[in-house]
């Protein structure tokens, strides 16, 4: 029961085969209350009774400042604190680089990167009150390897972001006892996934990675119970590579 005791918010985590959701299950699993936070309200709620008793669902906008700060005062009131927060929510758009246009570019930065720190900064004044608090968000290897499978440029941008914001935020907050980590994964079988990857496309990438499997979420969210407890109270400012050896430095 490594997360005995602790609450948690987790976000995007509404989606059935979602990297979120396996995560808000592996933390009950570990002792942990969850709340799911997800732009479908009712989508949430519903994961979040799937999950058992203690558990809640809220609707949450992470591009939205107001709905952040909202949704985190919900989860204060419901559980009186926050202990661990998952920037988990994340989107994404197979476009080429000069097919970008503005709108897509605000969307994929909004949700992916401009909504970690709406939410963090909502969450972390909670943290800094007890003095403790673990923050664990998702980036990708696209960032480090500049592209991914179904990620165009600006998502690659989004994630390297990331990966910036999370290190810049745990030099500033390490010293109120707050960790901030990452998590950078590789190709995970999720919905984002289903239906788009070719059996060609699957032997090529295949080919380049050495453990000779796709992810699936139970491998992410296995990191970030990881980084959520204890076990790595000496680890701020990491970045945790889960891709099955696609990228080794």
């Amino acid at each position: 029961m490594l997360l005995r005791g602790k609450t948690a918010i987790i976000t995007g985590a509404a989606s059935p085969r979602g990297i979120g959701l396996a995560t808000a299950r592996r933390f009950v699993e570990e002792g942990a209350r969850v709340a799911i936070l997800d732009i479908d309200g009712p989508a949430a709620q519903a994961a979040a009774q799937g999950l058992g008793d203690n558990h809640i669902g809220v609707a949450c906008n992470v591009a939205d400042q107001a709905s952040c700060l909202k949704a985190v005062e919900t989860v204060a009131g419901a559980f009186g604190q926050i202990d661990i927060l998952i920037n988990n929510a994340g989107i994404t758009q197979p476009v080429k680089f000069l097919d970008i246009t503005p709108g897509d570019w605000d969307r994929i930065q909004d949700v992916n990167l401009k909504g970690i720190l709406f939410l963090s900064q909502a969450v972390i004044p909670h943290m800094q009150k007890r003095k403790a608090g673990s923050i664990a968000c998702m980036s990708s290897v696209s960032a480090q390897r500049g592209g991914g499978i179904f990620g165009g440029p600006h998502y690659s941008a989004a994630k390297a972001g990331v990966l910036g914001l999370a290190k810049a935020m745990a030099r500033e907050f390490g010293a109120d006892g707050i960790r901030v980590n990452c998590v950078t994964p590789g190709l995970i079988g999720t919905d984002i996934t289903s239906g788009k990857l070719t059996d060609e496309m699957r032997t090529k990438i295949l080919e380049g990675i050495p453990l000779g499997r796709l992810g699936e979420a139970k491998d992410v969210a296995g990191i970030y119970t990881f980084l959520a407890s204890d076990l790595s109270a000496y680890v701020t400012g990491a970045v945790i590579d889960v891709n099955g050896g696609m990228l080794i430095h």
